[in-house]
């Protein structure tokens, strides 16, 4: 797999997203992606409990450690390369984390408006 340009939103070289925990689709610590990234993990994401519960109530557990995909579960204040379409759907229903746009991949603009992003920026 070939991974795209890793360019943020902001036009610039992105940057980490995480490596404690390990996040992204290559888990290489950054929102990279490529073209099999069929779930676009491009939104670098600062968890929130509310976050975290609104996931799980839509399906996806993100919480609770999953060790046979070495999966740690996140808690509030982890930093995780979620796919743009679950963002955007969180955004939606008021339900958002804040992102930190720097690290997230400029591929999320495929799906979530500039300024939806910058609504939800970090500002750290």
């Amino acid at each position: 797999m070939k991974k795209d340009e890793p360019i943020n939103v902001l036009g610039e070289t992105l940057e980490p997203c995480s490596t404690e925990p390990v996040t992204g689709f290559f888990r290489d610590g950054a929102c990279n992606t490529c073209r099999e990234d069929s779930g676009s993990h491009t939104v670098c994401a600062v968890m929130t409990a509310e976050f975290l519960a609104y996931s799980k109530y839509v399906g996806n557990d993100l919480s609770t450690p999953r060790p046979e995909f070495m999966f740690p579960g996140l808690k509030p204040g982890d930093r995780w390369c979620l796919c743009a379409s679950r963002f955007l759907q969180a955004a939606d229903e008021g339900a958002a984390p804040r992102i930190n746009l720097a690290a997230t991949h400029t591929k999320a603009l495929d799906i979530i408006p500039l300024d939806v992003l910058m609504d939800h920026a970090s500002e750290d």
